[in-house]
């Protein structure tokens, strides 16, 4: 792979179920330790883009490549292997198993040469003190940093963020994107779907704004505030003028 290329490529991506489009010729890059930020309303496709490009859907068009290499079908452990994690809009840990087991197992399955030891992840996301709870015994938001312990324990090079932030505090939050922009600088992609902007806007490089399965709009947040496309599909037509 070239220096310069982009460590993501998504061509012309498409995802059909039954009739529907959920994804329609959907392109974009994404480079090493960028941030991209996926936006757009309930039902545009981000979730969808993420489950296919992490091997839960194969695409019905298009094409996936990472580090130079076509993806697109791999089988999700396949992609874990290659250097590709993702966490989930609800996390799903093994509930009887204790925190440090549930990033252990991880571990252990993934490419994790060069990712943190369990003790610095449990350390980095406020887990270290719940080590041995079982996981079915933490919060929402203590899962959800468990379900991105587990992620980096297997050593990705890509990330992709279903949702991280919904449920979050203020405080959490900061850590959150502390902790995301952390990952960025060590040259790890990301790809975030969210739909709180201000999150957003604080952790990304740029976004990409989806609607009905395409791209309406990229850059950065602050510009997208200002196309009138945008604004129509957050907004509706009356108060585009």
């Amino acid at each position: 792979m070239s220096p310069d290329a982009p460590l993501l490529a998504v061509d012309r991506l498409v995802k059909r179920f039954g009739g529907f489009r959920a994804l329609d010729v959907l392109s974009f890059k994404v480079a090493a330790g960028e941030i991209l930020g996926l936006v757009g309303p309930n039902g545009s496709g981000k979730t969808t883009c993420i489950n296919v490009i992490s091997g839960l859907y194969p695409p019905d068009g298009g094409t996936v490549h990472f580090a130079g290499r076509s993806i697109g079908g791999w089988p999700s452990h396949r992609l874990v292997h290659a250097g590709i994690n993702r966490t989930f809009q609800v996390p799903k840990p093994f509930l009887t198993l204790t925190v440090r087991e549930n990033v252990e197992i991880a571990k252990t399955y993934g490419d994790s040469r060069d990712a943190p030891s369990v003790e610095a992840l449990l350390s980095a996301l406020d887990l270290a003190g719940f080590a041995g709870h079982a996981a079915g015994e933490l919060n929402t938001a203590q899962q959800k940093m468990l379900d991105l312990a587990r992620a980096l324990a297997t050593g990705p090079r890509l990330l992709l963020i279903d949702e991280l932030a919904a449920g979050l505090n203020p405080a959490e939050l900061e850590r959150v994107a502390a902790k995301l922009r952390e990952l960025a600088s060590s040259g790890i992609a990301l790809l975030v779907v969210e739909h709180l902007m201000g999150f957003i806007d604080q952790i990304t490089d740029r976004i990409i704004v989806m609607n009905a399965g395409k791209e309406i709009f990229e850059g950065r947040l602050a510009e997208a505030s200002r196309n009138r496309q945008v604004v129509e599909v957050f907004l509706g037509d009356e108060n585009a003028a």
